[in-house]
Order: structure tokens, then C-alpha cells, then sequence
């Protein structure tokens, strides 16, 4: 099987801000896997907060040898971005070489349409009440905080989109302090849910304040082997294929995590169609789905993911899966 690895970038539709900065593109790793018949397809998106560069990803890639299988790649990196693009892309050709859609392999329904988040990224309270009203219309609005005027934030969202659902997410940006002042405010606005409140390594004291609102875990959650450290300090698992290192291992931390009464959140990194393709998969069933990458650009693949009034629709053949 021949492993190949390319740098692509995709322009974003305007600069996306989070609490730890800014971009204007999206830089992805885009693989293929060849049996000299058939081809598949994997993204990933290496992520610094991890560890990660497209240099370093690439070179763990490169070192695959051309006999690994999808079980023994498990075992032979570590989940993260580089195993996530080779995965998807192993899903890819399996399904391309029975003939057949990756749910059928794996033994589920289609995927039915989906309710996702829309991103409004990290801005002043005006451009963010503006950004809000804009997208009012959407059914779930995902705000970036993790700053000291994050309340004016959420206020100015809230009046520019008062009948839309809300969730947050600091990014590890708050103190316990600061997330026990705010919490009451974010019950009165309405927010669903909060992600990732406390710096991950740091979040013991979720367990010892009151948690008011669902307390979602992102960077706190990787793979089967984070679930024992959210035991007591979150109430659901958001689920990103760049952190669990594929679909493989995230098909196996949604039933652990299920099982141990854990609701889901099925996140993404800002990437293109193609890396939100399996994760439409993933995200049937899930609590809260946040697979707005592709909307966020000003350029996608071709064939993209279909998004109307209906919600996320699976990927067709030719784009994956």
C-alpha cells in the first residue's frame, strides 16, 4: 500500500479568532492510501496546543511502513493528528475496495442529517453582537471566550441573537473563581453548555464546585484512555478525530463513554469537507454536534459536504467514505 502526504491551504472565509490567537487559513495534511486500484482519502489538521507542526505530522506519516494495516496503525502511532489522516483514509479505501459506504462496513445506518453549531470567533462585543445577528437564523450558535470581558461578549451575542440556542467554549481560558462568578449569568442567557472552562491538568476543581450547567470536556478528552480523568468534573465528551487519532479509536471512546453515562459532543478542528466527512458518522446520536469547519471557508473540496435548512448531510462517495 502506498502512503502519500501532502501540506495544502485552504483560505478562510474571514480571520477566525480563539482565545490563544488568530489565523486566516486553514493549513491541513491531506493522505492517501493506494492499492494501485483504488485510492483513499484522510485530513488532519496538527494542532500546536498538542504538540503538533505539519512538519512533525508529516514525518510520522512518511515513517509508516507500506504494510501497516488499520488495526496494527493503532499500535504504531499515537492518537493524534497523523494517525487520524491515515485512518480515515484506510476507511476510505476499504469501503472504495467492497464497493460498498463505510457505515455499511461498519454496521450502522446511514447518516442521517445533522443540527450543527456555527462559530462566532473571539471579536468585540459590537462585532460579535453583528456577527450574531447575522446568523441568528441558525439553530445553535457557538461563542469563543476565555478572556476577562467575556461577559460583555456573551451579552451583545445574546441581544443580537435572542431566540437562538447557545454554547460556549473558553478554551481552558477561565480560573474555577472565574467560572463559578460566571455561571449564574450563563444560566440567565441561556447557554446549553460550557467547554473546557479550565486549563486541562488543571480542571481538578470541577469535581469540588457546583456545576450548574454541563461542563463539556475538549482538550481534557482524547481517547479511551482520558475517560478515567473526567470521572466526577465533566457531564459529556467532545470527540474530535485530530485527538482520538482516527475513526477507529473514536468509534471505540463513543460506546466507552456512552457506557459510562457520559453525553457526546462531536467537535472538529477548522478543516475542510473532507476531514468533517467521518465525523458525520460519528455525530449521529450525539447531544451537541460542532462540524462547522467547512463553513468557516472561503474554499473547500470538491465535492463538499452538503449544509441547507436540513442540517449536515453525509458525504457522497467521491468525497469519502
Amino acid at each position: 500500500m502506498l502512503i502519500k502526504v501532502k501540506a495544502e491551504t485552504f483560505r478562510l472565509a474571514e480571520t477566525f479568532t480563539i482565545s490563544r490567537g488568530s489565523r486566516d487559513a486553514a493549513e491541513v495534511l491531506t493522505v492517501t492510501v493506494s492499492d494501485g486500484v483504488v485510492t483513499g482519502r484522510g485530513e488532519c489538521v496538527p494542532y500546536a496546543r498538542y504538540g503538533e507542526t505539519l512538519a512533525s505530522v508529516m514525518d510520522e506519516i512518511r515513517a509508516l511502513p507500506e504494510t501497516i494495516t488499520r488495526p496494527a496503525l493503532q499500535e504504531t502511532l499515537p492518537a493524534g493528528a497523523a494517525r487520524n489522516a491515515v485512518d480515515c483514509a484506510m476507511w476510505d479505501l476499504e469501503a472504495k475496495q467492497a464497493g460498498k459506504r463505510v457505515w455499511d462496513i461498519v454496521g450502522v445506518p446511514a447518516p442521517a442529517a445533522l443540527t450543527t453549531a456555527f462559530t462566532l470567533s473571539l471579536d468585540t462585543p459590537e462585532n460579535m453582537k453583528k456577527s450574531a445577528a447575522r446568523h441568528s437564523t441558525r439553530p445553535l450558535l457557538k461563542i469563543k471566550l476565555g478572556t476577562p470581558d467575556d461577559m460583555a461578549r456573551l451579552e451583545a451575542v445574546r441581544r443580537g441573537a435572542p431566540e437562538t440556542d447557545i454554547i460556549v467554549d473558553a478554551n481552558e481560558g477561565w480560573t474555577a473563581d472565574i467560572y463559578a462568578d460566571l455561571a449564574p449569568h450563563l444560566i440567565r442567557l441561556g447557554v446549553l453548555l460550557v467547554e473546557q472552562p479550565l486549563p486541562a491538568g488543571a480542571d481538578d476543581m470541577l469535581a469540588e464546585i457546583e456545576r450548574p450547567l454541563p461542563v463539556c470536556a475538549d482538550e481534557s478528552c482524547h481517547d479511551r484512555a482520558s475517560l478515567p480523568g473526567l470521572a466526577g468534573k465533566y457531564d459529556i465528551a467532545n470527540i474530535k478525530l485530530d485527538k482520538t487519532g482516527g475513526l477507529t479509536e473514536a468509534l471505540a471512546l463513543k460506546d466507552a463513554a456512552l457506557a459510562e453515562g457520559y453525553g457526546l459532543m462531536i467537535g472538529c478542528m477548522v478543516g475542510t469537507s473532507l476531514a468533517m466527512a467521518p465525523a458525520t458518522l460519528l455525530a449521529q446520536g450525539a447531544a451537541f454536534v460542532d462540524l462547522d469547519g467547512p463553513l468557516l471557508l472561503a474554499e473547500d473540496r470538491n465535492p463538499p459536504l452538503a449544509y441547507d435548512e436540513a442540517g449536515l448531510h453525509a458525504p457522497v462517495a467521491a468525497l469519502w467514505g
